[in-house]
């Protein structure tokens, strides 16, 4: 007998299929909002689990997207010819296994970087982690095999509403199913006092190195599913701007409400999208929203007194 959220999890993905199904008659520019939202739910609610519920404050989400776009691009660009017959020349199983080798290998790089640094709280991690996704973006600019400063082209276009909403469904309903297990509880715990959590034997710095692993693993995953929807990636795409407004997204959704920040993820996409029509004024309109919106709402949008984690 599956849990309730077993079946809510079955039904986003079935949805998603049958979207994906009749996406041909979508209009080209609703679809391409309609999969940045999903991308960026997949980016928000990763994030969530970091600063969320185990309250650090990463900045450096968008270097393991550019990890994951990278190295599921690479797979899918520069050895497809070789890898894709092994699969019977079937892209829809060929795609999730790029995308996974993708996740992996930012993971690993999200382990690389959280052994050492976790340890640091507050501002210290914020900026430790800044610097990563600097260094991650600098590197990109500077080695040829991947492109350079002028990017990765010729990217197969396999993303579709299926894999970008199933993806969405995936990591909201790991993350959930993650923090309101017995094991997820030591992540709030973490955030609520992590000096109190150490006290009672909860070795805070595991908790945190898995918050930041599994978070890395799905802006991996995010990021190969963007690069296989755009077909072209460059380094600034990945810079410090998208890490805060991956940030921006979990803040005003409000921290640690996966509810929330699925809502401000979508809301904060489609403003950026209406707000083009004021060229070059779009960014500054954008940021008085946002600190408008902090002002009022410093909790989040979503969060309301008396709302309690595990309701997320």
């Amino acid at each position: 007998m599956l849990a309730r959220s077993q079946y809510y999890l079955l039904a986003a993905l079935a949805a998603s299929f049958v979207a994906s199904l009749f996406s041909g008659s979508f209009n080209s520019y609703f679809l391409d909002v309609a999969v940045t939202c999903g991308i960026n739910i997949t980016l928000a609610v990763s994030l969530n689990l970091i600063n969320g519920y185990t309250g650090q404050f990463s900045l450096g989400h968008a270097g393991f997207m550019a990890i994951g776009a990278y190295s599921a691009s690479l797979l899918t660009t520069n050895f497809g010819g070789k890898l894709l017959p092994l699969v019977g020349g079937q892209t829809w199983i060929f795609f999730p296994l790029a995308l996974y080798a993708g996740g992996v290998v930012a993971s690993v790089a999200g382990l690389l970087v959280g052994v050492p640094t976790l340890r640091l709280r507050g501002d210290y991690l914020a900026i430790v982690t800044l610097g990563f996704g600097e260094i991650i973006r600098v590197l990109l600019q500077n080695v040829d095999a991947v492109g350079g400063a002028r990017g990765l082209i010729g990217i197969p276009d396999y993303t579709t509403l299926f894999w970008t909403f199933g993806l969405a469904a995936i990591t909201v309903y790991t993350v959930w199913a993650l923090v309101n297990s017995t094991y997820g509880r030591g992540f709030i715990a973490v955030s609520n006092d992590e000096i109190a959590a150490e006290a009672m034997g909860i070795n805070t710095t595991r908790y945190k190195i898995t918050a930041f692993v599994v978070g890395a693993f799905f802006a991996g995953l995010a990021g190969g599913i963007y690069a296989h929807f755009k077909q072209y990636i460059a380094p600034q795409g990945f810079g410090f701007d998208k890490s805060i407004e991956i940030v921006v997204m979990v803040i005003l959704g409000g921290m640690g409400n996966n509810v929330g920040v699925i809502i401000a993820a979508i809301l904060l996409t489609v403003l950026t999208e209406t707000l083009r029509q004021f060229g070059d004024y779009r960014m500054i309109l954008y940021s008085l929203l946002i600190i408008v919106l902090m002002i009022a709402r410093p909790q989040g949008l979503f969060t309301w007194t008396g709302w309690k984690r595990k309701s997320a």
